[in-house]
């Protein structure tokens, strides 16, 4: 009967990001966060404001309908 050799493989070491990629994903995220919250804080106007801002609701209704990371 042959011996049974516990096979246990190392871990493979994690790449690091390079400054660059690391900068590129956090003005990603930045800028997908801030595209949300602008869309929250555009459905909360009301009609008034919306009028002296030359927008209606049907196009305040479109734009938050996006998704947070279509401009």
């Amino acid at each position: 009967m042959a011996a049974r050799i516990a096979f246990t493989p190392e871990p493979v070491p994690r790449r690091q990001s390079s400054p660059f990629v690391t900068w590129v994903r956090s003005r990603l995220l930045a800028r997908w966060y801030d595209r949300h919250s602008q869309r929250r804080d555009l459905s909360e106007i009301d009609d008034h404001l919306l009028r002296d801002l030359g927008l209606t609701r049907e196009d305040v209704r479109r734009e938050c309908a996006k998704s947070f990371w279509q401009a």
